[in-house]
């Protein structure tokens, strides 16, 4: 069986201005970044085409640590639309090095389901990455340069600074550090640390802007602490705003690559799901909007995490309304929530998907609380019987949802051709409007509690004494109108990864509140979750190589 990057690597990938063409795009209106990637100018988006263009939202349940294939599932899908006669762009995230070199591998799909080149876009693409970083990590720089000069106007305590720096790879011996060390040239001692780049408020800025002069104004809003007088600093504080911006100047535009069957995508922004809000940036899903009728866009994890956020996050923020809801489900992961190890899930076991059935229900039962259609992807696997199919299709169709065999990474395009017709049944068919979860006018508890209760399924919300104190500091900053972006395992609809399936009566448990004033978010953190991940015993960083010709091999 041929790997994925083989696969990608067998097709004959077009110019990207002959697939750009695809959707009405000339070479005079494209930044070239080579023959296979391109960018795309701002002033493309069509705010009317937008509000009359369908936007298709790819989720799923709880997934395994390998993750249950929703990319996969929305190339399939657009492939699939295509194939019907729907024109449909993909738009994706960015991947990330941390979990292309640690447990999870790659994100631009799978087998014959995935977007082009795969080895540019995992690796280094159009430096995005790095510019957010550089961006990240220039206010960091401000910030301790203000520490260190004795006659500084700002009175910054160093002990209330927030602001860390970031990196994009998975290195858990960076999460907490001392800076400043080695004497009084050298800065001044403090804590600090590494967040993963994913998970960078610039980042998350970067993904919640419509244009550079939202940028801009996100970036100065971003709040790094306060004085010794307890007055808020931020980073407009350091007249450092500006050069910040410059530096994410062809970051802000959205990138155009190609599908194996040589359909345009856009993929933009990267932020984790589990500890950011997983969705690509509102500028690149206005663009596909723009470009094409149709948008099949996804977001990180469980519908508990990105989809949730997604919704009501980003779509609020953007005017956005999605049409449909694409649930990605996996007899692996049903068998993993019905009590299987990891090492069981790819043996027969009907019994282990019946039980774990009851994740599936619970996410079915989300997606109703938005007043969107559903449909149910089942991600077919080469170890799938056609018992434990069928178990999860009549659970489906007892609720009233409709589940369809979805054999893209096996079949490309063809293998989603059913799907891509439930779903645009489901368009035409709904009578609902897309109706967020909360209003952000809120109290902050009361929008934190409505997650907990209607989202995660527990029974109400603790708050250790830190994020106590960090409630009455977004009250004293008047933030309290700001949506709420949960850091939470994505193992479990609960904050403990051990409880699987359907957990019930749990409380869930909130350590600290992080404030991303500049994207526009609170960011309430639960149980254990790290903001910078470790790479595991086994890194898929081990498996890759690059032979003397440059072709790169073990990417997956």
């Amino acid at each position: 069986m041929k790997s994925d990057i083989e696969i990608a690597q067998s097709v004959s990938i077009r110019d990207i201005r002959d697939v750009a063409q695809k959707v009405g795009l000339h070479e005079d209106q494209l930044f070239l970044y080579g023959r296979h990637k391109a960018k795309i100018p701002l002033d493309l988006i069509d705010e009317q085409k937008i509000k009359q263009n369908q936007l298709i939202l790819v989720s799923a349940i709880s997934p395994t640590p390998a993750g249950e294939g929703k990319t996969t599932v929305s190339i399939g899908l657009t492939e699939g639309m295509n194939r019907i006669g729907k024109q449909t762009m993909a738009v994706l995230r960015e991947p990330s090095l941390g979990p292309v070199f640690g447990i999870k591998g790659g994100a631009t799909g799978g087998g014959h389901s995935q977007v082009i080149p795969m080895e540019d876009i995992n690796l280094h693409f159009t430096g995005d990455f790095s510019a957010i970083e550089k961006a990240h990590n220039l206010l960091a720089a401000l910030i301790d340069n203000t520490i260190q000069n004795k006659h500084s106007t700002l009175n910054l305590d160093p002990r209330t600074v927030q602001w860390k720096r970031v990196m994009d790879m998975n290195d858990r011996a960076l999460r907490n550090i001392i800076v400043g060390l080695g004497g009084p040239t050298n800065g001044v001692p403090r804590e600090s640390g590494f967040d993963i780049t994913a998970a960078s408020e610039i980042m998350a800025i970067l993904c919640m802007s419509k244009d550079r002069a939202d940028l801009k104004r996100r970036i100065d809003n971003i709040f790094v602490g306060f004085t010794y007088d307890r007055q808020p600093v931020y980073a407009k504080d350091f007249k450092g705003s500006g050069a910040m911006a410059a530096l994410l100047k062809d970051a802000v535009l959205p990138n155009l690559v190609q599908t194996l069957e040589g359909n345009p995508a856009i993929i933009h922004g990267g932020p984790f799901a589990n500890i950011a809000q997983g969705t690509n940036t509102i500028i690149a899903t206005k663009m596909g909007l723009s470009l094409s009728d149709y948008v099949v866009t996804e977001a990180g994890f469980g519908f508990d995490l990105g989809g949730e956020k997604f919704l009501d996050i980003k779509c609020p923020n953007a005017g956005l309304s999605p049409k449909a809801i694409v649930l990605v489900a996996t007899i692996r992961a049903l068998k993993y929530h019905g009590g299987a190890s990891l090492k069981e899930i790819n043996e027969p076991n009907p019994e282990a998907v019946a039980k774990g059935l009851v994740n599936l229900e619970k996410h079915l039962e989300n997606t109703r609380l938005y007043n969107l259609p559903a449909v149910v992807a089942i991600n077919h696997f080469v170890h799938d019987t056609e018992e434990e199919i069928q178990l999860v299709k009549e659970k489906c169709e007892s609720m009233g949802f409709k589940a369809v065999l979805t054999q893209v990474w096996e079949k490309g395009g063809a293998g989603a051709e059913d799907l891509a017709r439930s779903v645009v049944e489901a368009i035409n068919g709904n009578q609902q409007t897309f109706t967020p979860l909360y209003d952000w006018d809120w109290p902050v508890e009361k929008k934190i509690e409505t997650l907990a209760t209607k989202i995660y399924g527990a029974e109400g919300v603790e708050y250790g004494s830190d994020a106590r104190r960090d409630l009455r500091r977004i009250k004293k900053l008047e933030l309290e109108h700001l949506p709420i972006c949960m850091a939470k395992t994505q193992k479990s609809l609960s904050d403990d990864p051990k409880l699987i399936g359907r957990p019930k009566g749990f409380r869930l448990h909130i350590r600290e509140i992080e404030v991303a004033a500049g994207a526009g978010f609170l960011i309430p953190i639960t149980g254990a979750m790290m903001r910078m991940p470790g790479l595991p015993g086994t890194p898929a960083a081990e498996q890759i190589g690059i032979d003397n010709e440059g072709n790169i091999s073990g990417l997956f």
